[in-house]
């Protein structure tokens, strides 16, 4: 699957494969050396000295941790592109119905399978790229106390996870004050309303989404994309906040070509994620 997101992605970049100078690849579907990203990298053709970077085990808030890593080498190495690849499956952790697991049905039904890709890049080439986002800042933090809310474990049946009835109430409680933080250390000041930004978020779940919704006070329609990702694909895990970011391309690019678009339509947005640790991702992000 990461292959044949990747090949689509590189395909539409419209550049060769041999222009790619580093490889990030995100999943916490498979244990093996050597990893993933050289098994993709070699599917791809990439070059033999392509820089990789493998990150497992990082739950749904991979596909935004990819993003930051992706943006720190993109900013440090000169011409450098970034192909960052994700890809999850639900086999491995995928239990029979058993009536003393009854939760084991909830995993089932919100989590799915999937892939995602992205090159990143700094000083796109004109009239040979065109950059869709810019990352412009990006911050990681997690809850003291709260490594137990989200667990999971190999054993002899696969991968165990359990997710705490409490993460919704978890994140609800600490949302505000992490995106107001990304927004100061981003230059965004306390004066701007989080009504006033766009929001991709990571559809954890309904539950997630409504009470970071209540909390923030956001008006209809601002997790529209992110409710149409978990409703077309459910929890994707890493993958799924890319699903939500080509959903707001394609709303933008309608706008565009219907003579929709207004110049007053939000310039900045976040980018967020959270998974085991409790561990909140974010990026604040800026369309171009």
């Amino acid at each position: 699957m990461a292959a044949d997101a990747s090949l689509a992605c590189i395909n539409e970049w419209g550049r060769p494969a041999a222009d790619i100078t580093h490889l990030v690849y995100v999943s916490s579907s498979e244990i093996r050396l050597p990893g993933g990203d050289l098994h993709l990298a070699t599917r791809l053709g990439l070059r033999s000295d392509v820089g990789r970077v493998m990150l497992y085990f990082l739950g749904c808030y991979g596909g935004v941790t990819g993003l930051r890593v992706a943006k720190d080498i993109a900013e440090n190495n000169p011409g450098s592109r970034v192909l960052l690849a994700t890809s999850e499956t639900t086999i491995l952790g995928f239990r029979p119905p058993s009536k003393s697991r009854p939760y084991d049905l909830v995993g089932a039904a919100l989590f799915g399978d999937g892939a995602a890709a992205v090159v990143v890049g700094a000083d796109p080439v004109e009239g040979k790229e065109e950059g869709f986002m810019e990352l412009s800042y990006a911050v990681q933090e997690f809850l003291p106390g709260t490594h137990g809310v989200i667990d999971g474990r190999l054993s002899e049946e696969g991968i165990n996870f359990r997710l705490g009835r409490d993460l919704p109430e978890k994140i609800e409680g600490n949302i505000e004050e992490f995106c107001r933080k990304l927004m100061r250390i981003g230059g965004l000041g306390d004066g701007v309303g989080f009504n006033e930004l766009f929001w991709a978020v990571h559809p954890g779940g309904p539950a997630i989404l409504n009470r970071l919704e209540g909390k923030l006070g956001l008006e209809e329609g601002k997790l529209d994309c992110s409710r149409k990702a978990l409703m077309d694909y459910g929890n994707v895990s890493s993958n799924t906040i890319f699903y939500v970011m080509e959903y707001m391309r394609e709303e933008l690019m309608k706008k565009r070509n219907g003579g929709e678009y207004k110049e007053s339509e939000e310039e900045w947005g976040l980018g967020l994620a959270f998974g085991p640790g409790i561990t909140f991702e974010g990026v604040l992000l800026r369309s171009l």
